[in-house]
């Protein structure tokens, strides 16, 4: 998938009459955290100049999107790769890994990332007070440092990486590592509850008040998983209808609580600074949304 094709399918306005889904508008301070940051984390996957960037080295979308958040891992099977992430159909996987490896070495490419998604975060928020920038990155940063990484693959191999110098790059990287530390604790929790990737994403979907398969479906699993999947989360009362039951929206706001609960270090961590922490990136990424360098969709925003 070419980035115009991403653009394509990501970047669609949503239907009229869409709603703030329920988790967000009550959203507890560890999801609103999440929320408040996730176009500044996803910045290096969806700015254009980060694209075009990797573009010049044979990268597209997805062997971007997967080379390059799985680069920190090293050099590992694509079966890592798929069990951290969590929620991909394996054989996609190992295809864009396999592909993307050979483009570049890992150092490099996270070099070229690095770099791209710097200097175009940092044109995105060419009005941003550098001082403030920095602030809330030196914020979130002393915030992760301790955290504990056990369980927390994607998390550890991204804090491993040496620590970026810019304000900008900074904001950034500490983003995706509180990112990657909720994403960790949420497949933890999924696996924990007795979903597969699967019914994890089918059963997130409806809860956000996506028809089934409008997100899921973007995960590569052939139509007959998903039916199977679907037919499972029925029998289970979890969907009826091509609808989330009341059963299904307790199972999975328990997930979203025990999610939560892996956060209770890093909202600790931040302490009475949360809240301004928090507002200042829910402005930052404002305007990356603006920017057109993340989906406008609010289901989009609070997908994982």
């Amino acid at each position: 998938m070419d980035y115009q094709a991403a653009l394509d399918v990501f970047f669609a306005a949503p239907p009229v009459g869409v709603a703030v889904p329920d988790p967000v508008a009550g959203a507890s301070p560890a999801r609103r955290l999440r929320d408040a940051l996730e176009p500044v984390a996803m910045h290096g996957v969806w700015s254009p100049g980060t694209n075009a960037a990797l573009a010049e080295h044979g990268y597209n979308f997805l062997t971007g999107y997967v080379t390059g958040r799985a680069a920190p891992l090293g050099d590992v099977p694509s079966s890592v790769v798929a069990a951290t992430f969590g929620v991909f159909e394996p054989g996609l996987v190992d295809a864009l890994w396999t592909e993307g490896r050979g483009l570049l070495p890992l150092a490099e490419l996270i070099a070229v990332r690095d770099r791209a998604t710097t200097a175009s975060l940092r044109g995105v928020l060419a009005d941003a007070d550098e001082t403030e920038v920095a602030r809330v990155a030196d914020l979130l940063e002393r915030a992760v440092a301790d955290l504990d990484g056990t369980g927390r693959v994607l998390f550890s191999a991204l804090r491993s990486q040496p620590r970026l110098d810019d304000p900008f790059a900074r904001l950034w990287r500490t983003a995706d590592l509180v990112r990657e530390h909720r994403g960790d604790g949420h497949v933890a929790a999924s696996i924990a509850a007795g979903l597969d990737p699967v019914r994890m994403g089918i059963l997130m979907e409806v809860w956000l008040g996506y028809p089934i398969g409008e997100y899921s479906g973007t995960r590569a699993w052939p139509q007959e998983v998903q039916d199977a999947a679907v037919a499972r989360l029925e029998a289970d009362g979890l969907l009826l209808g091509g609808a989330i039951t009341e059963a299904g929206r307790t199972t999975r706001d328990a997930i979203e609580a025990a999610t939560d609960r892996t956060q209770d270090a890093l909202v600790g961590a931040l302490g009475a600074d949360l809240a301004g922490v928090t507002a200042a990136l829910e402005n930052w990424s404002q305007q990356c949304v603006d920017a057109k360098t993340f989906p406008p969709d609010v289901r989009k925003r609070a997908a994982g």
